[in-house]
């Protein structure tokens, strides 16, 4: 992950504050730290006197002071750790609808294939962790889509190596001919894969 890192220059610098005072957006923060003596009664003026350009720079050109003394770095860094609860995407490719994915693709080369109808998604609150994590993703639904996957899913088993297939489908009936497609393409691609089938309920509970 590329991040800016800010650095302040610290001979233009005098501690006054007033680019956090200006700042728009809250991003700069006075932190009281031990530092050396300093005429007290100097800086106040040349707070004073600073301000007075600072506002006239401000209302004439507009612009941050604050900027003025920032240098930024593009920097390599870890990439950042996800507060606790907060929920992350964790689709791995796009596209994802099985009538807009390639049958062949860099992606599928030893993925874990989830085949998920639409609304697996929306009925279950986990889907992304429990369900797409480490998986390549595709979904469908037969009744919007008035189409019969089978065709497709058979050339995406049996033209990539896959390792296993996860199909994630509704309690409702319609859903049973996304399931009877990945079934039929397993059978048909003439490959034995391991593969298991999950249902959700409409209200968002695990089945089976």
């Amino acid at each position: 992950m590329i991040r800016k890192i800010i650095h302040i220059d610290e001979e233009k610098c005098n501690g006054c504050g007033l680019c956090a005072e200006a700042c728009h957006e809250g991003a700069i923060d006075i932190v009281e730290r031990e530092a050396p003596e300093y005429d007290h009664e100097a800086v106040k003026k040349a707070q004073e006197a600073k301000k007075m350009e600072e506002m006239k720079h401000m209302h004439h050109e507009g612009g941050c002071p604050g900027s003025r003394m920032m240098q930024f770095e593009q920097k390599e860094t870890e990439n950042t750790p996800v507060a606790a609860g907060k929920p992350v995407s964790r689709l791995a490719q796009w596209p994802c609808q099985i009538k807009l994915v390639p049958t062949q693709a860099p992606f599928f080369d030893g993925a874990k294939l989830l085949i998920a109808a639409d609304c697996t998604a929306y009925a279950y609150a986990n889907m992304h962790e429990d369900f797409m994590r480490g998986k390549v993703t595709i979904i469908g639904c037969p009744k919007l889509d008035a189409v019969d996957y089978t065709d497709k899913l058979t050339e995406i088993i049996r033209n990539n190596d896959i390792k296993n297939v996860t199909i994630v489908r509704m309690e409702v009936p319609c859903c049973g001919g996304l399931q009877r497609a990945a079934e039929s393409a397993l059978r048909n691609s003439g490959k034995f894969i391991p593969w298991q089938i999950v249902t959700i309920s409409r209200d968002g509970k695990i089945l089976d």
